[in-house]
């Protein structure tokens, strides 16, 4: 599975994605299923993907951790920060949480920056 990111883009262009591939499944055309994240600018991106956050997500990739205090440990880092990392990543659905174990099963997360969106 993907994880795309899409930078410079809108709810109105999230929407049009959606009611293009419903009117394609309507069609009966093939649809793949898409797992997007869309920030509005490059900042708001920068802000929530960090060296840190890249290595934890890599890391549960990896291998799913049965704990924040666990994935802190494995990283070697303060489990205050882990925690606040594991929140933010959660937030925007990099990272999944079921019974307690995190995930990240995607296999890629790619991004795409819109050069002619409007400014946020």
């Amino acid at each position: 599975m993907k994880k795309q990111i899409i930078v410079g883009g809108t709810l109105k262009d999230a929407a049009d994605r959606v009611a293009d591939a419903w009117r394609r499944a309507e069609r009966g055309e093939p649809v793949e299923a898409q797992d997007n994240v869309t920030f509005l600018s490059w900042s708001a991106l920068a802000s929530h993907m960090t060296e840190k956050r890249y290595e934890l997500l890599r890391r549960l990739h990896k291998a799913p951790a049965v704990s924040i205090r666990a994935l802190a440990r494995d990283l070697g880092r303060d489990f205050k920060r882990v925690h606040e990392d594991v929140t933010a990543l959660e937030a925007i659905g990099l990272v999944a949480r079921e019974g307690g174990v995190l995930r990240a099963d995607y296999d890629e997360i790619r991004a795409s920056i819109l050069l002619d969106a409007p400014a946020a």
